[in-house]
């Protein structure tokens, strides 16, 4: 026993050793919310410098090639104060006891695996009310006009959130937690976080976040093929990887199309397919275009369990990692 606690301390900070404790944390415990009246949430501060930079170094009368170059510089600010951080921290917590619990429990609260599942079932609980219910609970976790959703619309929505935000918000930083510890978790933050803030193709960031954008593209494009794959394992089914290799291609994005393919194939419907977003409407492929475009309420329980499914596969995955290291 003494040996197996002795293995355990020492790899006590090994990212590809913690990493199962980070997402178990998560799943167990989601985001503490009492915690964070006492300090903000560690993505806060990221969003905070990401638009005060923005609104001094976004100026509309500068040229298109200045703006692009300073959206680069907003960018490696914001990424070097987060990777800078993320060393100081571990350092910090690596030199008195219990650090590594703490380690643990800052790490797993920039998962998201316990959150996703708690925002999307409140999509498939307000549509099994009624549709405006589910209007209104899809219109908190996606940016498309929930007026323009009828309730096959307002469940795509949920279940595309739901297959691109597990890459997102847990493949991915997972991913980048197991290459490069909580500085490489805090890379990953910074750029998804500056892309959603910045990384808009309008007017107003167009040029000042095209670089944020094309780094989140970059970052994302391993752990969404990684998580289209998870996906494919979990649900047991062929036609989600054929759906996957088939259709993932065709998204207008070059990394959410492979978890939303799977997700499709697995269930045997419809997804992505034209939509609105600022009374705009988007054109695009379809996934799996030979399912069910009728999706409902109980497609969503459905890719609900397909996504507890996928959780476990790879929370086993980890488990069998950190087993052969104390080994």
């Amino acid at each position: 026993m003494s040996s197996l606690i002795k293995q355990i301390t020492d790899h006590a900070f090994d990212p590809t050793f913690i990493a199962f404790a980070v997402l178990l944390a998560d799943m167990i415990i989601g985001d503490p919310k009492w915690v964070y009246r006492f300090i903000p949430h560690p993505v806060i501060p990221i969003g905070n410098l990401t638009g005060w930079l923005a609104n001094r170094l976004n100026n509309p009368a500068y040229s298109n090639v200045f703006r692009f170059l300073l959206g680069v510089k907003a960018t490696i600010v914001v990424i070097f104060l987060s990777v800078a951080t993320g060393f100081a921290v571990t350092t910090l917590l690596d030199q008195i006891p219990g650090g590594a619990i703490v380690y643990i429990l800052i790490c797993s609260s920039l998962i998201a695996y316990r959150g996703l599942y708690q925002g999307v079932q409140a999509v498939q609980q307000g549509l099994e009310t009624s549709l405006d219910d589910g209007r209104t609970t899809v219109s908190h976790i996606v940016g498309r006009d929930p007026t323009s959703l009828d309730e096959a619309g307002v469940a795509r929505a949920a279940i595309e959130s739901l297959a691109e935000n597990f890459s997102d918000g847990t493949v991915a930083p997972l991913f980048w937690f197991a290459l490069l510890g909580l500085p490489g978790l805090l890379f990953y933050k910074a750029v998804n976080t500056l892309d959603s803030m910045i990384g808009h193709r309008n007017e107003k960031f167009e040029y000042f976040g095209k670089f944020a954008a094309r780094l989140d593209d970059v970052v994302n494009y391993i752990p969404a093929r990684l998580t289209g794959a998870l996906i494919c394992l979990a649900s047991l089914n062929r036609n989600a990887f054929g759906a996957m290799m088939r259709d993932a291609s065709k998204h207008k994005s070059v990394n959410a199309g492979w978890q939303e393919a799977a997700t499709a194939g697995a269930l045997d419907i419809a997804l992505a397919g034209p939509r609105q977003y600022g009374g705009k409407l988007t054109e695009d492929d379809w996934m799996n275009s030979s399912g069910r475009p009728d999706v409902t309420a109980d497609d969503i329980k459905k890719a609900l369990n397909l996504y507890v499914k996928s959780g476990v596969f790879l929370l086993l995955i980890l488990g069998l990692i950190a087993g052969v290291q104390i080994i």
